[in-house]
């Protein structure tokens, strides 16, 4: 399987080639385009329960789509925001993402949703994350450009709750305000992650909720 990545980071599209025999997984309507001799089957990965819980506690689709190549080809998939696309190498490892980022990924790897605790009662991403994890590739989306930050042992970082994309399992995080309650009510930051290293975390450039309150108040009422 070959992969690249067209127009990121703002209009990201991802192309994967695949050879005969090939299969991959991806997220129900992220598909764009595909060659003739690649089928498609939808059904429901990890069972109905397991499926319910991601599409209900993690945010993604209920279903799963699944392209095989019966001869070689390609297919094309794009998020539905405006935004880039990044490709992850997973060797039985694990990593955590934000509800919507996942995108596809190689058979191999398991998509399933976890609980995130009552730190994350003031996150933008809730009570639950994406748990990614195997032994594969994975490519998720993000809301803007993907900007990485490797974090060395205790080394302390701060990211908006709201451009969190993904991070690294064993990085410590907790979700905290921003300074003293006045900070945190007017600063227009509200509350923020704080992550703890060693690992890398994926942030990106711009926020779904910062876009909508700039938008909803341009939309016309109706009188």
């Amino acid at each position: 399987m070959e992969y690249e990545i067209l127009y990121r980071p703002s209009y990201s599209l991802l192309r994967i080639k695949m050879e005969k025999g090939e299969e991959l997984s991806a997220e129900a309507g992220a598909m764009v385009s595909m060659s003739s001799g690649i089928e498609m089957q939808t059904n429901t990965k990890g069972g109905f329960l397991g499926s319910l819980k991601r599409s209900m506690l993690g945010g993604e689709s209920f279903f799963i789509n699944t392209f095989k190549a019966f001869e070689p080809g390609e297919v094309t998939f794009a998020p539905s925001l405006p935004g880039d696309i990044y490709a992850l190498d997973l060797n039985n490892q694990t990593i955590y993402a934000q509800s919507g980022a996942y995108i596809a990924s190689s058979p191999q790897i398991n998509v399933d949703s976890t609980w995130a605790g009552s730190k994350s009662f003031f996150s933008k991403e809730g009570f639950f994350l994406l748990k990614i994890s195997g032994t594969g590739k994975v490519f998720l989306s993000s809301y803007g450009a993907i900007h990485e930050v490797d974090l060395k042992p205790e080394q302390k970082y701060i990211v908006d709750n709201g451009h969190m994309v993904a991070f690294a399992e064993g990085i410590e995080w907790k979700v905290r305000r921003v300074g003293g309650l006045k900070s945190t009510l007017f600063s227009g930051e509200g509350v923020v992650c704080e992550f703890t290293g060693p690992g890398r975390i994926l942030i990106q450039s711009r926020s779904e909720d910062a876009f909508l309150t700039w938008l909803i108040p341009k939309i016309p009422k109706k009188s």
